[in-house]
This record gives C-alpha cells, structure tokens and sequence, in this order.
C-alpha cells in the first residue's frame, strides 16, 4: 500500500496535500505491522507502479501478504489514482479484517485497528475534500 501512495504522488504531485498524512498513517502500519522493516520517508525515490493490494501487510502466520500478482500502473488522471487508491484500501482493509480470525490476540488487535484505518482512508479518499457531510 505503501509502494500505491508513493507511486501515485510521483505520478500526481498535485495530490500530495489530499494524500501525505494518509500515507504517513500506512508508514506508520508498515513500520508496526513489520518493526524490522526498514523505515522509508516519503523521499525515497517510488516505483512506477503500485504494490498488490495486500503489500505492506503482515508476515505472521495466518495474516494477509503480497499475493504476487503483478503491481498495477497509477492511472493517468488524478481522479481515477485517488479512486484506485480508494479501491485498494478498501481490499486491505477487507483482508485484515478476515486475518483477524486466524491471529493471535495482539495481532489481531493492531489488525482490527489497521483495517479500521484503512476503512477510513476509503471513506476519505472516495468523499469530496471540503463537502459538508
């Protein structure tokens, strides 16, 4: 997921107010989920594509990973990333939360929470920017 933002930031710098803090908050899942990861800051040079909808998920036994499957190009127009974007979270957070049944206590608690958090990122990144709710 990390590897998607970074990607479509390259590919749309425009976005980058809309998507900064919600790609600091996926660093921060990355970093907890997988402590012994090395950190990377929103200056390392980004991929031209996104990751696999599971990347960035744990690798605990009975949790969600990278399927494998071949990353997906950031689409020309800024809409249609941030709707990819969407998309993409929305099946994170789907795959954490059925993980859940599989983990231990403390992963699945930090699980639950990701996913709620990803949940989240999907609502704010398919809502209107500034629209009153």
């Amino acid at each position: 997921m990390l590897e998607r933002y970074d990607a479509t930031l390259a590919a749309h710098p425009a976005l980058a107010g809309r998507l900064a803090p919600l790609r600091a908050a996926v660093a921060a899942h990355v970093t907890a989920l997988d402590p012994d990861q090395p950190r990377r800051t929103p200056s390392a040079t980004p991929s031209a594509t996104g990751a696999p909808a599971a990347a960035g998920a744990p690798k605990a036994s009975g949790t969600p990973q990278a399927s494998g499957a071949p990353a997906e190009a950031v689409p020309a127009k800024p809409e249609e990333a941030v709707t990819a974007l969407a998309e993409a979270e929305r099946d994170l957070a789907e795959t954490r939360t059925v993980a859940l049944a599989e983990a231990p206590g403390e992963l699945a608690r930090l699980l639950a929470s990701v996913a709620a958090c990803g949940a989240v990122h999907h609502h704010l990144l398919t809502s209107t920017p500034g629209a009153a709710q």
